[in-house]
């Protein structure tokens, strides 16, 4: 049974499969043909996002999604490219080598294969945790600044004009430079490609709807509309020959299977890729694990972070191993997976096949599609992931987040995702710190008839002449050490008729070894000063490492379970009166 559980544990696909079914075959086979025609045009945009072949993106889409099925825990997730993770390739790619080049394609294999083995290393040793360095305002703040970012790079595809740069200056001066140069054909189709995208978006379900069509069926083939785009655009170009009128196209694209890749071990690319690679890992893996959770807790599902890492982790080493480049979960695809009745991972797998078939039969009939079309998809996806709404929660509700969610998104547009990404967590952490290294201390006193205790400024409460007590609404670490003893020393040089200090711990968590010997300190210091010091509702871990400490020891006063015990004990005359009031709510 345990070599069950185990195995159950760290591969997944033998928990459903046991339970596979006619009925849950057909459901995935249907997900998964809407999938696929969604993500052939997503796959080919994505990978020319990246700066890589469009069959790149095919290649990404086949095998990984396959590995993810048998190592993943999410029952809708859809792998695959995105836009972000695209972006971010492209950026640290083009540091090593230029694109269009074999040694482009060479580092992005590599960049693969190292995001996978991050991942699964992560997964292996449980290191999932370190994906809370990306606060949700960065988060937002990155995603955003990287839409617009994306968005603006596809202009030069619209506009049919080269240009390039990895911040938003660098690609509007390039763009302002090559405008005079823009081919009327490509923005005439690139133009009518936007349109009709964003109209599919709000106006497609509600005419078919008007049809007859079902709510149900009527949101599944609304999705398919950028592969209505790719079709007319194909026709157009093939009949007209609008490639001898300079539209770009995607042109010759390999047919046959995924080939198998072992990218070159060269030291200094690998090392130079390393941060990278990890940024794309973490990055990766919040935008998939928050998909995966969201869907999840809608069917009351749940997954395992641990083992999604290791899910994603298997998916990349496979991108990286048969020709792709880095993959993660991605949200509109899962939606679609999940809207359209995916019951596990098995959906998944058949759209690897679905894909494979179309790299096998379908790529010469991709031969005329315009670039400029592929642009526009990437254009109207991505520009849904801006979210300005959320500054707007932020202002009102903390100042400190909203400042790293701002500063994440200027310094992303202005010197590129790699460095955005980074400021925001760095000023991330430091306001932790900060606000941390302050924390809410409040004196409190007895509720009058109860045995709460509360904030003597903001409560009618009553307090013990002899009896001082303080809560900290903080864990105890380096940062704070210092400001919770000056806090007890003022405190106690304002009060000189106290006797008894009690420190209430209800939301101290853990204490460093730092504060505890700041607390050590201060209980000489009161002692001196004939003061004895107590603690009171200090949490079972904290206690656990306190016994293996000298504090309790030294300790010149007692630990008790309750705020109430310690004051009953120590002022049992103050205690019995407030126990004896009546309650502020029935007085007035």
């Amino acid at each position: 049974m345990r070599f069950l559980r185990l195995s159950d544990r760290y591969l997944p696909i033998l928990s459903w499969g046991r339970d596979y079914n006619r009925a849950t075959l057909t459901s995935d086979l249907v997900a998964a043909v809407i999938v696929t025609i969604m993500l052939i045009p997503q796959s080919l945009a994505y990978a020319l996002l990246a700066g890589l072949p469009p069959v790149v993106g095919l290649y990404a889409s086949i095998l990984p999604l396959i590995a993810y099925a048998i190592f993943g825990t999410s029952r809708t997730l859809a792998v695959g490219p995105v836009a972000v993770v695209s972006l971010l390739t492209a950026a640290a790619v083009s540091e090593i080598a230029a694109s269009g080049t074999a040694d482009y394609l060479t580092a992005a294999l590599i960049l693969a294969l190292m995001s996978g083995f991050i991942l699964l290393f992560m997964g292996i040793f449980r290191l999932g945790f370190v994906a809370n360095l990306l606060s949700h305002p960065v988060i937002s703040g990155f995603i955003t600044a990287s839409a617009i970012i994306i968005a603006l790079s596809q202009a030069k595809h619209i506009l049919g004009v080269e240009g390039g740069g990895d911040s938003l200056v660098a690609i509007a001066g390039t763009l302002l430079t090559a405008l005079p140069g823009f081919n009327a054909i490509t923005l005439a189709i690139g133009t009518v490609s936007l349109l009709f995208l964003f109209w599919v978006r709000r106006g497609f379900k509600p005419l078919l709807l008007r049809f007859g069509l079902s709510d149900f069926l009527a949101g599944l083939i609304a999705r398919t509309g950028p592969v209505l785009a790719v079709i007319a655009a194909i026709l157009a170009v093939a009949i007209f020959r609008l490639d001898h009128q300079g539209v770009a196209i995607v042109g010759k694209i390999p047919q046959g299977l995924p080939p198998f890749t072992v990218p070159i071990f060269d030291q200094d690319i690998w090392l130079a890729l390393l941060p990278a690679a990890f940024l794309i890992s973490i990055v990766g893996f919040v935008e998939s694990i928050s998909v995966a959770q969201t869907l999840a807790a809608k069917r009351r599902q749940s997954i395992d972070p641990d083992q999604e890492l290791v899910g994603l982790g298997a998916a990349n080493i496979a991108a990286g191993l048969t020709g792709g480049y880095p993959v993660t979960g991605g949200f509109a695809r899962s939606v679609v997976n999940f809207d359209a009745g995916a019951q596990t991972p098995a959906a998944g797998a058949f759209t690897a096949v679905g894909i494979l078939l179309a790299s096998l039969l379908l790529t010469p009939l991709l031969h005329f599609l315009p670039i400029a079309v592929l642009a526009a998809t990437i254009i109207v996806a991505v520009l849904s992931l801006v979210d300005l709404e959320t500054m707007k929660e932020n202002w009102a509700y903390s100042k400190a987040d909203f400042a790293a969610m701002a500063i994440t998104i200027l310094a992303t547009l202005a010197f590129g995702v790699e460095t955005g990404l980074i400021a925001g967590v760095a000023l991330s952490i430091l306001l932790y710190l900060y606000q941390t290294s302050r924390p809410h201390v409040a004196i409190v006193g007895q509720v009058p008839g109860t045995e709460h205790f509360r904030n003597v400024d903001r409560h009618d409460v009553v307090t013990s002449p002899h009896v001082l007590t303080m809560r900290f609404d903080e864990s105890l670490y380096f940062a704070n050490a210092r400001a919770v003893e000056s806090r007890i020393q003022k405190e106690v040089a304002e009060r000189p008729e106290i006797k008894h200090v009690v420190l209430q711990c209800p939301a101290v968590n853990f204490i460093d070894a730092s504060a505890l010997e700041s607390l050590e300190m201060t209980v000489q210091r009161l002692k001196s000063a004939g003061i004895d010091l107590h603690l009171s509702e200090v949490k079972g871990p904290v206690m656990d490492r306190l016994k293996r400490s000298h504090l309790l020891d030294e300790l010149t006063g007692r630990v008790f379970l309750t705020q109430h015990q310690a004051m009953r004990t120590l002022d049992p005359e103050t205690t019995l009166k407030a126990d004896k009031m009546v309650r502020p709510e029935i007085a007035g």
